[in-house]
């Protein structure tokens, strides 16, 4: 019985006469049928029925993994995010080994691949959550996925809050040789927020340069040994107790209890997390809140801003002060600074922060705090005065609708004459009506106010 021929990819790449980077293109692309002969071995029907031009043209580049690396980082966006560190050469090498990018050749660590499956998968609007679950970290990015400074995550690796999950062997060369370098989840990394929701962890990531870390205090933990009650896993789930209790009885896959009683079981804190996230109770968070600013320009027009992870303070009453603060670049901060500084404040057209209203300011927008952090982050803080706070327009040129108080008798459909408005003044809280009053008045471009159904109909409000 006559031998069946068999082809590796280097015997396939040979007998078509294509190069071998071309046809792993080809097998790992589909343009070719999948190995019949064995692991990555074909038969000689497969091979001789491949068409080489074909093969040969399907492939562009290869590219090596540093410029796939770049590509990878400025679709994750420009700039760069709050909280995610750029994509390496290595981490190419992970994304290969996970069976999303083809190898056709080079270092495995650092391989060549295809830019046409870079650029597709670049466009993946889940590409953080990829990045996440398949490229572990070394400490100094760990740090940066989780936005706090070098030493306060050793704190963390030191008190048992996240362990190395694999490690790799760095030839600083010159610099002291071969150096292991521990490497961490960036999903576990990424959670620490939600799984640790006592620790302030806006603090942790705004701390100064120089300052202890609010984390010094940390209880150790065992990483292997810790336990949770009932009411910790409702804390990690953002939850009642109650809810957690409803889990148990009604999913037949929520763990069992490790330790404890009847009446508070203990449950390992590594099988909680991995239910928690099967059943979408709990979210990786693979993408920093942001926040739009619509500033007004002296001059006219608008510049728009951007501020990650926002925070938004809404005083009480009209006569206290908002503030708004916000990780920005530097040449946003300065921006920002420029349109706050002259004269009486910016002009706010319009604020979209996650999870709340639309806001607008008519004026008086400062920056009172600029802090660079020990994260190396820009850490702005703006304020204005509550009374001018109103809810922005949905009109393009931006511009607040602001609820009001009439102090003279209005006209019969308190129409704006050129910034004389029927005798309004804006307020921030009604004696009568407290804040649950619709919008009465408008700001317009023009500096005044003016009747919101200004082209037709009675205004509501009081």
């Amino acid at each position: 019985m006559a031998k069946r021929e068999v082809y590796d990819e280097y015997g396939a790449a040979s007998r078509l006469r294509v190069p071998v980077a071309a046809w792993r293109w080809a097998a790992g692309s589909g343009l070719v049928p999948p190995a019949d002969a064995g692991p990555r071995s074909w038969s000689r029907a497969v091979v001789e029925a491949a068409d080489p031009e074909a093969v040969r043209a399907a492939l562009r580049g290869p590219v090596g993994a540093g410029w796939a690396a770049d590509r990878l980082t400025e679709a994750l966006g420009v700039p760069l995010p709050r909280c995610r560190p750029r994509v390496t050469a290595a981490a190419v090498g992970h994304l290969v080994r996970a069976g999303l990018l083809v190898y056709l050749g080079g270092e495995v660590e650092f391989p060549d691949v295809h830019p046409d499956q870079v650029a597709a998968l670049g466009r993946r609007r889940d590409l953080p959550a990829l990045l996440d679950r398949h490229v572990p970290l070394g400490p100094d990015q760990a740090a940066v996925r989780l936005g706090v400074r070098r030493v306060d995550f050793d704190v963390l690796v030191q008190r048992g809050y996240v362990s190395p999950v694999g490690s790799v062997d760095i030839d600083f060369k010159r610099q002291g040789g071969v150096t292991t370098v521990a490497l961490y989840s960036a999903e576990e990394v990424a959670l620490l927020p939600v799984v640790w929701p006592s620790v302030d962890w806006r603090a942790v990531r705004t701390v100064a340069a120089g300052r202890r870390s609010p984390l010094a205090g940390l209880n150790p933990v065992d990483p292997g040994g810790y336990r949770l009650l009932l009411a910790g896993v409702a804390r990690i789930a953002r939850v009642g107790r109650a809810a957690v209790v409803q889990w148990r009885r009604r999913y037949d896959d929520f763990p069992a209890p490790v330790g404890g009683s009847d009446v508070h079981p203990e449950f390992d804190r590594a099988a909680v997390l991995a239910w928690l996230l099967a059943h979408g109770k709990i979210e990786v968070p693979t993408r920093t809140p942001t926040g739009a600013l619509l500033m007004a320009r002296p001059g006219g027009g608008t510049r728009t801003l951007r501020l990650d992870d926002p925070c938004l303070t809404l005083a009480e009453d009209a006569s206290g002060e908002d503030r708004l603060s916000g990780w920005s670049t530097d040449d946003d901060a300065e921006t920002l600074a420029a349109l706050a500084g002259a004269g009486s404040g910016g002009a706010l057209r319009r604020l979209t922060v996650p999870g709340g209203a639309v806001w607008a300011v008519p004026g008086g927008v400062r920056v009172v705090d600029r802090l660079r952090t020990g994260a190396g982050g820009l850490y702005v803080t703006l304020a204005w005065s509550a009374g001018l706070r109103g809810a922005a327009s949905s009109r393009p040129t931006g511009g607040v609708i602001r609820h009001a108080l009439p102090y003279s008798v209005p006209g019969e459909a308190w129409a704006c004459r050129r910034q004389e408005c029927g005798g309004l003044v804006p307020v921030g809280w009604c004696v009568e009506h407290g804040d649950a009053a619709g919008p009465a008045v408008e700001w317009h471009p023009g500096g005044g106010l003016r009747c919101a159904a200004l082209l037709g109909g009675a205004v509501g409000g009081s």
